[in-house]
């Protein structure tokens, strides 16, 4: 089933490429419908996976260069079905909100879904090497897509991108080498069991290898400067992929390899994860609110937001973990229609300054029902899901991180006043003129953003919905990284 979950937008990529540039139409429709085909075969996972089974579901093994000891080793638990199921919708929504593509859209739909196999790739890979590759293989469409089709400086933005997240490879590239050398694998099952009987040394120097890869992709601060750039000149389709999806490949390779393999890093490395955190938190929501450019604002609540990932990681607790967890895919859905919003004003205003707007609220309502419902969850409010996820952070934090975890919750109040100022400028206030003919959301921007708004609020109102589906796979991590 995970086979056939990577061949749809494989087939979708060749059949893309293989029709005529002169039918745009036809090659939205198929770029389209293997988007659909991949969310509905990540529902039919999600209808099929046993959350009450140990180990990995769906495993498919086959031998790649068995020289080498490589394989196609795929499968997935309750860390990586939550994760899939949110690629493949963000996927399927953000190829919907493509329609304001109008130029060289055969390359783009065909870049546009080799970056969803490249995604989807990275959360079923079971071996190391399949998962460094599936890794890189997101960097390529990645920067195409900013640097072709984005706006502003966008040569610079795809470069910088490309640089840094390169840069985090090739670390993490030396310690998978450094792995391989010393256990002769690169089976993440194996390396699973051999990892923890590493040197406590070597176990601490490979988490730091790893640790650079996974941090640069989370952002973790101060690697976290290519985000604001990529962010604000990229498409808006683009945009909430690279803040729904790869933003999580970071965390989730904490998640999949640097704690479960090297448990006695993991612990070392707790106290400095639980400060990095912490600034994430603060300086990302501070630099939040010296925004003046919507997208950038939104930006940068990303590495705050993001952070709550950090501190959660670094508590070591139930709380913490399902809670970094939690906030991953909140994150995903609440930012996803933060930028989708954005998308739609910029495609009326053809400005994101907040200073340039006002009264907006009378002129279209739906815009500012949806803006108003997506701020309030990107500030925590109890009942949306954006509340579960910081708030098992904090306590899962507060037991173990103290003072770091107090400080964190004045991000939480910095998250407030730049959400409701922004809701001030745009939609309060007497209308400015410029916008007197602005028009309200069409129905396919309407198609693009509902299913969002009743994910965060199912999530909100349930969310043993999620952590039922990932608490197995989260408490036997915690075991293990214990050692209990």
């Amino acid at each position: 089933m995970l086979t056939v979950l990577l061949c749809c937008p494989v087939i979708g990529f060749v059949v893309a490429l293989g029709l005529p540039s002169a039918r745009p139409g036809l090659i939205r429709f198929a770029a389209l419908f293997a988007t659909a085909l991949a969310f509905l075969a990540s529902l039919s996972l999600l209808a099929e996976f046993d959350p009450g089974l140990a180990g990995m579901q769906f495993v498919q093994h086959a031998p790649w260069i068995p020289q080498l000891g490589v394989a196609y080793h795929v499968g997935i638990d309750g860390i990586s079905l939550p994760l899939i199921v949110l690629t493949t919708g963000l996927g399927f929504l953000a190829c919907l909100a493509s329609s304001t593509i109008r130029e060289r859209q055969k390359e783009y739909y065909a870049l546009y879904l080799l970056l969803e196999v490249g995604m989807l790739g990275t959360f079923v890979a079971l071996d190391l090497f399949l998962f460094y590759v599936f890794w890189e293989l997101v960097l390529v469409p990645m920067y195409f897509l900013i640097g072709i089709w984005g706006g502003g400086r966008r040569e610079y933005s795809a470069f910088k991108f490309f640089v840094y997240t390169l840069a985090g490879s090739l670390a993490m590239l030396l310690a998978v080498l450094g792995l391989y050398v010393k256990t002769g694998t690169f089976d993440l099952i194996q390396l699973a069991a051999l990892g923890p009987r590493l040197d406590v040394g070597l176990q601490r120097l490979l988490f730091l290898g790893f640790f650079f890869g996974f941090a640069i992709k989370v952002p973790v601060f101060p690697f976290h400067t290519w985000l604001p750039d990529a962010h604000v000149d990229a498409p808006t389709p683009i945009s909430v992929l690279l803040a729904g999806v790869l933003l999580k490949m970071g965390g989730y390779g904490f998640f999949r390899i640097s704690y479960p393999l090297f448990p006695a890093g993991a612990q070392w490395f707790a106290w400095a994860l639980a400060g990095l955190g912490m600034i994430n938190i603060v300086y990302g929501a501070l630099v939040a609110m010296a925004q003046t450019d919507l997208k950038k604002l939104v930006a940068y609540s990303s590495v705050s937001h993001m952070g709550f990932v950090l501190l959660g990681l670094a508590s070591l607790t139930w709380e913490g973990m399902n809670g970094a967890m939690f906030q991953m895919i909140s994150h995903g859905l609440v930012t996803g229609g933060m930028f989708l919003l954005v998308g739609v004003l910029y495609e009326r205003a053809h400005t994101r300054e907040l200073d340039a707007f006002g009264g907006l609220g009378a002129r279209v309502p739906v815009f500012a029902g949806l803006f108003i419902f997506f701020g309030l969850a990107s500030l925590g409010l109890p009942g949306l899901s954006g509340f579960v996820g910081e708030f098992l952070a904090l306590i899962g934090g507060f037991g173990a991180w103290r003072w770091q975890t107090v400080v964190s919750v004045l991000g939480i109040v910095i998250a407030a006043a730049y959400i409701l100022t922004a809701v001030q400028r745009i939609l309060l206030g007497p209308l400015n003129a410029r916008w007197n003919r602005m028009t309200d959301m069409s129905a396919l921007e309407l198609c693009t953003l509902v299913p969002l708004v009743l994910a965060v609020l199912a999530l909100g109102v349930f969310p043993m919905l999620l952590i039922r589906l990932q608490d197995g796979a989260v408490h036997g991590l915690l075991l293990r990284v214990l050692g209990v």
